[in-house]
Protein backbone atom coordinates (compact mmCIF):
# COMPACT_ATOMS: atom_id res chain seq x y z
CA UNK A 1 0.00 0.00 0.00
CA UNK A 2 1.15 3.55 -0.62
CA UNK A 3 2.18 5.32 2.55
CA UNK A 4 0.03 8.42 1.93
CA UNK A 5 -3.19 6.51 1.18
CA UNK A 6 -5.94 6.68 3.82
CA UNK A 7 -6.81 3.14 4.85
CA UNK A 8 -10.10 2.23 6.52
CA UNK A 9 -10.17 -0.48 9.20
CA UNK A 10 -13.27 -2.01 10.76
CA UNK A 11 -13.62 -3.94 13.99
CA UNK A 12 -14.01 -7.69 13.59
CA UNK A 13 -16.73 -8.07 16.23
CA UNK A 14 -16.43 -11.86 16.33
CA UNK A 15 -12.83 -11.51 17.54
CA UNK A 16 -13.02 -8.36 19.68
CA UNK A 17 -14.23 -7.43 23.14
CA UNK A 18 -14.45 -4.34 25.33
CA UNK A 19 -14.30 -5.33 28.98
CA UNK A 20 -13.86 -3.84 32.41
CA UNK A 21 -13.48 -4.87 36.02
CA UNK A 22 -14.11 -3.07 39.29
CA UNK A 23 -13.70 -3.90 42.98
CA UNK A 24 -16.78 -5.32 44.69
CA UNK A 25 -17.08 -5.41 48.50
CA UNK A 26 -13.42 -4.30 48.51
CA UNK A 27 -12.34 -7.97 48.33
CA UNK A 28 -12.72 -9.11 44.72
CA UNK A 29 -13.35 -7.87 41.20
CA UNK A 30 -16.53 -8.01 39.15
CA UNK A 31 -15.99 -8.21 35.40
CA UNK A 32 -18.23 -6.97 32.66
CA UNK A 33 -18.24 -6.19 28.99
CA UNK A 34 -20.08 -4.20 26.38
CA UNK A 35 -21.43 -6.49 23.68
CA UNK A 36 -22.25 -3.83 21.04
CA UNK A 37 -19.71 -1.33 19.78
CA UNK A 38 -18.35 0.05 16.54
CA UNK A 39 -15.51 2.26 15.40
CA UNK A 40 -14.37 4.31 12.47
CA UNK A 41 -10.61 3.83 12.14
CA UNK A 42 -8.36 5.32 9.50
CA UNK A 43 -4.59 5.12 9.08
CA UNK A 44 -2.18 6.63 6.61
CA UNK A 45 -0.99 3.57 4.77
CA UNK A 46 -0.19 0.81 7.27
CA UNK A 47 1.10 3.21 9.94
CA UNK A 48 -1.02 2.83 13.08
CA UNK A 49 0.85 5.78 14.60
CA UNK A 50 -1.40 7.88 12.34
CA UNK A 51 -4.60 6.18 13.50
CA UNK A 52 -7.75 8.27 13.69
CA UNK A 53 -10.19 6.43 15.94
CA UNK A 54 -13.80 7.23 16.69
CA UNK A 55 -15.40 4.49 18.81
CA UNK A 56 -19.00 4.26 20.00
CA UNK A 57 -20.30 1.82 22.63
CA UNK A 58 -23.96 0.95 23.12
CA UNK A 59 -24.34 1.25 26.90
CA UNK A 60 -27.50 -0.92 26.88
CA UNK A 61 -25.29 -3.83 25.84
CA UNK A 62 -23.50 -3.93 29.22
CA UNK A 63 -23.23 -7.51 30.54
CA UNK A 64 -21.88 -8.37 33.99
CA UNK A 65 -23.45 -11.81 34.18
CA UNK A 66 -26.17 -10.47 36.50
CA UNK A 67 -29.44 -9.13 35.06
CA UNK A 68 -30.20 -7.14 38.23
CA UNK A 69 -26.75 -5.52 38.27
CA UNK A 70 -26.96 -4.76 34.55
CA UNK A 71 -30.35 -3.09 35.08
CA UNK A 72 -28.88 -0.99 37.91
CA UNK A 73 -25.89 0.01 35.74
CA UNK A 74 -28.24 1.13 32.95
CA UNK A 75 -30.30 3.24 35.37
CA UNK A 76 -29.90 6.80 36.66
CA UNK A 77 -27.51 5.74 39.49
CA UNK A 78 -24.86 4.89 36.90
CA UNK A 79 -24.96 5.24 33.09
CA UNK A 80 -28.51 6.67 32.75
CA UNK A 81 -29.01 4.92 29.40
CA UNK A 82 -32.32 6.69 28.78
CA UNK A 83 -30.52 10.04 28.50
CA UNK A 84 -26.99 8.87 27.58
CA UNK A 85 -27.22 5.73 25.41
CA UNK A 86 -23.64 5.90 24.07
CA UNK A 87 -20.11 5.98 25.42
CA UNK A 88 -17.60 7.38 22.96
CA UNK A 89 -13.83 7.48 22.60
CA UNK A 90 -12.11 9.72 20.06
CA UNK A 91 -8.33 9.46 19.78
CA UNK A 92 -6.08 12.48 19.44
CA UNK A 93 -2.51 11.23 20.00
CA UNK A 94 -0.59 7.97 19.54
CA UNK A 95 2.88 7.69 21.10
CA UNK A 96 5.37 4.91 20.38
CA UNK A 97 6.54 3.80 23.83
CA UNK A 98 9.29 1.25 23.12
CA UNK A 99 9.70 0.78 19.34
CA UNK A 100 8.59 -2.83 19.89
CA UNK A 101 4.79 -2.72 19.68
CA UNK A 102 3.89 -0.76 22.82
CA UNK A 103 1.96 2.48 22.36
CA UNK A 104 0.20 5.09 24.48
CA UNK A 105 -3.14 6.07 22.98
CA UNK A 106 -4.58 9.37 24.18
CA UNK A 107 -8.13 10.44 23.53
CA UNK A 108 -11.37 11.84 24.86
CA UNK A 109 -13.69 9.41 26.66
CA UNK A 110 -17.27 10.66 26.92
CA UNK A 111 -19.66 9.10 29.41
CA UNK A 112 -22.97 10.72 30.45
CA UNK A 113 -22.10 13.80 28.39
CA UNK A 114 -18.82 14.37 30.29
CA UNK A 115 -15.59 14.25 28.24
CA UNK A 116 -12.21 13.61 29.83
CA UNK A 117 -8.82 12.94 28.26
CA UNK A 118 -7.53 9.45 29.09
CA UNK A 119 -4.47 7.37 28.28
CA UNK A 120 -4.75 3.76 27.15
CA UNK A 121 -1.82 1.33 26.91
CA UNK A 122 -1.76 -0.53 23.60
CA UNK A 123 0.15 -3.65 22.60
CA UNK A 124 0.24 -4.12 18.83
CA UNK A 125 0.12 -7.79 17.89
CA UNK A 126 0.89 -7.30 14.21
CA UNK A 127 -0.83 -7.55 10.84
CA UNK A 128 -1.53 -10.88 9.11
CA UNK A 129 -3.77 -12.33 6.40
CA UNK A 130 -6.36 -14.81 7.58
CA UNK A 131 -7.07 -18.02 5.59
CA UNK A 132 -9.73 -16.16 3.55
CA UNK A 133 -7.37 -13.39 2.42
CA UNK A 134 -8.57 -10.70 4.85
CA UNK A 135 -5.86 -8.48 6.28
CA UNK A 136 -6.18 -8.30 10.08
CA UNK A 137 -4.44 -6.26 12.79
CA UNK A 138 -4.54 -7.18 16.48
CA UNK A 139 -4.33 -5.04 19.61
CA UNK A 140 -4.55 -5.51 23.37
CA UNK A 141 -5.67 -2.32 25.11
CA UNK A 142 -5.63 -1.60 28.84
CA UNK A 143 -6.21 1.42 31.02
CA UNK A 144 -7.63 2.66 34.31
CA UNK A 145 -10.13 5.45 34.98
CA UNK A 146 -11.92 6.74 38.05
CA UNK A 147 -15.66 6.36 37.48
CA UNK A 148 -16.42 9.46 39.61
CA UNK A 149 -14.76 11.64 36.94
CA UNK A 150 -17.80 10.90 34.75
CA UNK A 151 -20.45 11.34 37.42
CA UNK A 152 -20.79 7.62 38.18
CA UNK A 153 -20.86 8.21 41.93
CA UNK A 154 -23.43 5.80 43.38
CA UNK A 155 -22.16 3.63 46.21
CA UNK A 156 -23.15 2.03 49.50
CA UNK A 157 -21.18 1.86 52.75
CA UNK A 158 -20.31 -1.55 54.17
CA UNK A 159 -21.11 -2.45 57.77
CA UNK A 160 -17.45 -2.78 58.81
CA UNK A 161 -16.15 0.08 56.67
CA UNK A 162 -15.31 0.45 53.03
CA UNK A 163 -17.60 0.72 50.05
CA UNK A 164 -19.64 -1.72 47.99
CA UNK A 165 -18.17 -0.58 44.63
CA UNK A 166 -14.61 0.60 43.96
CA UNK A 167 -13.86 3.86 42.19
CA UNK A 168 -11.15 2.63 39.78
CA UNK A 169 -12.38 0.88 36.66
CA UNK A 170 -9.84 -1.25 34.82
CA UNK A 171 -10.42 -1.28 31.07
CA UNK A 172 -9.36 -4.37 29.14
CA UNK A 173 -9.93 -4.78 25.40
CA UNK A 174 -8.93 -7.26 22.74
CA UNK A 175 -9.43 -5.69 19.34
CA UNK A 176 -9.01 -7.27 15.93
CA UNK A 177 -9.33 -4.99 12.94
CA UNK A 178 -9.94 -5.88 9.31
CA UNK A 179 -8.74 -3.71 6.46
CA UNK A 180 -11.49 -2.22 4.32
CA UNK A 181 -15.25 -2.10 4.62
Amino acid sequence: METNTKEKWVIDLAHSEIGFKIKHLMISNVKGQFKQFEASIYTTGDDFMTAEIDCSINVSSVDTNSADRDKHLKGADFFDVEHHPQISFVSNTVENVDKDGSYALWGDLTIKGISKKIKLNVEFGGVVKDPWGNEKAGFTINGKVNRKDWGLIWNAALEKGGLLVGEDVNISCEIQLMRGA
